[in-house]
């Protein structure tokens, strides 16, 4: 409500525009009730002097109560808006708006009655006419502005309420579009020939080698496809659930390499139960391995760590792969950090130097409205 406040209530431009509204209101209808009044038809004999003091009085009478309406309407959206209870919020307005055109009518006769020091009493029904007209005339003006800050409230919170859900189809678009896009990456490392060829490789040697360590790499192995399947169209899993994929994943990837990589994870258990996009944290691996060397001799060393509660660290040693035979393109990177901005959390921090390359992941609490399980 107060977006809406800020964006649609009147401007001070605005509002002078409905004071002057109200100020030729005021005397047309005066004059529109009662044109034969003795009032209107001495109108213009008077003194110049008093006619000026009289619209700078009715001018700043019509001021005070467009500005006190303005007000009052303000305040009642912000705490007792139309979308929760109408009916009360109909009569705290007319109530509200009424008493102040009261008091404002009682100051004004007071200003009147020192402008004229020969103000007849009200006594005559002519008299007492004229000056119910005053309070209906005040309380029509009063009214016209209630509708108009109200019909523009409707209509402007009509089209912010529009505006939004168009903005959120939108998101929700954009995210189902980068979920496809990480499925579909997904869909493409399971069936990458060279990924399952690498890796019924090394379980077929494994199994004639250690079927010991042959039933467990198939069990690994089992268990990365069974995560890639489940989790994969989902916008976020916990860490503790990533973390624990990792280490199926990583187990493959160290029988498959063996010692020309190393990996030092300490993650934090108050960390745990904050969440990520998932496959976020094998994607930075990936990435680590697909651009770097892997040499016994110069091991490729990842390091995911917790220096602090809600963030994790995914840091490797830099030993290029030569650009000529791989070009970067930045997908993985890329994916992850449209992920976490269609998400509406803090994109990951990237940072390089001679020798390390870091990414810097802010995690993210449980929203129900983000998790698609």
């Amino acid at each position: 409500m107060g977006q809406i406040d800020k964006r649609f209530l009147p401007t001070r431009f605005k509002q002078m525009l409905l004071v002057f509204f109200a100020f030729i209101l005021f005397y047309l209808v005066s004059y529109i009730l009662d044109p034969y009044s003795i009032f209107w038809k001495e109108y213009f004999n008077r003194k110049l002097h008093e006619i000026f003091t009289e619209w700078t009085v009715s001018f700043l009478f019509c001021y005070l109560i467009s500005g006190s309406s303005v007000f009052i309407h303000k305040k009642l959206n912000s705490r007792v808006p139309w979308t929760e209870n109408k009916s009360k919020r109909l009569f705290l307005e007319v109530f509200l708006n009424f008493s102040v055109v009261v008091i404002l009518i009682l100051m004004n006769m007071l200003c009147f009655s020192l402008i004229y020091s020969d103000l007849p009493d009200i006594n005559s029904v002519e008299e007492i006419t004229g000056f119910l007209q005053w309070i209906v005339t005040s309380l029509l003006i009063s009214f016209m502005i209630i509708s108009v800050n109200t019909v523009s409230y409707l209509i402007n919170n009509w089209i912010d309420t529009s505006l939004e859900m168009s903005q959120h189809k939108i998101q929700a678009a954009e995210l189902k579009q980068a979920s496809v896009e990480a499925e579909l990456n997904t869909l493409k490392l399971q069936l990458d020939p060279h990924f399952i060829f690498n890796n019924l490789s090394v379980l077929s040697e494994l199994i004639l080698e250690d079927q010991q360590l042959g039933f467990e790499y198939s069990e690994n192995f089992a268990k990365v496809y069974r995560f890639l399947l489940v989790n994969s169209k989902k916008n976020l899993i916990c860490l503790d659930d990533e973390v624990k994929f990792l280490s199926s994943y990583i187990f493959l990837i160290e029988n498959r390499v063996g010692t020309a990589v190393h990996f030092n994870i300490e993650i934090q258990d108050h960390s745990r139960n904050y969440y990520i996009p998932p496959l976020t944290l094998q994607l930075l691996i990936e990435n680590a391995i697909k651009h770097n060397t892997t040499n016994q001799k110069k091991p490729l060393i990842i390091n995911i760590s917790n220096p602090e509660v809600g963030r994790i660290v995914v840091e490797n040693t830099l030993s290029p792969i030569d650009n000529s035979k791989i070009i970067s393109t930045g997908i993985g990177l890329k994916n992850i950090s449209s992920r976490f901005k269609l998400l509406g959390k803090k994109i990951p921090e990237v940072n390089q130097d001679k020798y390390t390359f870091k990414v810097s992941i802010q995690l993210i609490e449980y929203d129900r409205e983000n998790s698609n399980s």
